[in-house]
């Protein structure tokens, strides 16, 4: 089974690297692929490049065999589809490995406005990851595949390729990257919020406003 997480990573924290790790115990897995995007569809232009958001991943993971990067949607530059990336993951894994894409409630509540998105259940499985933000309406699009493609735990998905999708409620942290990037921006401490190596390269590099004379 071949697991990806996608998102903005902007900057990367310890409630991404905690979900990773909680996917990989649910799914039974050796390793969670982490794919950054590079310009993400659903939002406007990221508070650090792709290179500096690839860097911080790079640190703040090197010694966490569970969890490693995948950076095809930065190679790619553009749009971040993710039909496209599933479409180019298929083609390496060969039809009959199961790939899955974890998706958070809030972003899987607009599926149908998805680039391509009646495409994306024909190439992987999805595990929608309780999050606070939007609920699924019960007459909408994305209600209606949960419905129809519903199971119940993870490891039903180890027996087909693609087409079936869990719900997983792990415990999560409440951590934002867009908090992280306004408390940098106003000279406020972010220590704890991410690993100290992401943050320690955010204060050399400066990003999102932060000052390199600030104490860790």
């Amino acid at each position: 089974m071949h697991v990806i997480y996608g998102g903005t990573f902007d900057p990367v924290h310890h409630g991404h690297l905690r979900l990773g790790l909680e996917l990989k115990d649910y799914l039974g897995v050796a390793q969670v692929h982490l794919v950054p995007s590079y310009t993400p569809p659903h939002r406007g232009a990221t508070g650090a490049t792709a290179d500096q958001r690839l860097r911080l991943l790079q640190l703040a993971i090197a010694d966490e065999p569970a969890l490693a990067i995948d950076s095809r949607e930065l190679d790619r530059g553009g749009k971040s589809f993710t039909a496209d990336t599933l479409r180019q993951l298929r083609a390496e894994l060969g039809p009959d490995c199961p790939l899955v894409m974890a998706v958070g409630t809030d972003a899987f509540a607009g599926f149908d406005r998805w680039r391509q998105w009646q495409e994306i259940l024909g190439l992987a499985h999805v595990v929608v990851v309780s999050r606070p933000g939007p609920t699924l309406d019960p007459q909408g699009v994305p209600a209606a595949l949960l419905l129809k493609h519903y199971v119940e735990h993870g490891s039903e998905l180890k027996s087909s390729a693609c087409g079936r999708i869990v719900m997983f409620a792990p415990p999560l942290l409440d951590i934002s990257a867009t908090a992280i990037r306004q408390r940098l921006a106003e000279g406020h401490s972010v220590r704890y919020l991410l690993p100290w190596q992401a943050l320690a390269e955010i204060h050399r590099q400066g990003l999102y406003g932060a000052c390199p004379a600030v104490e860790l």
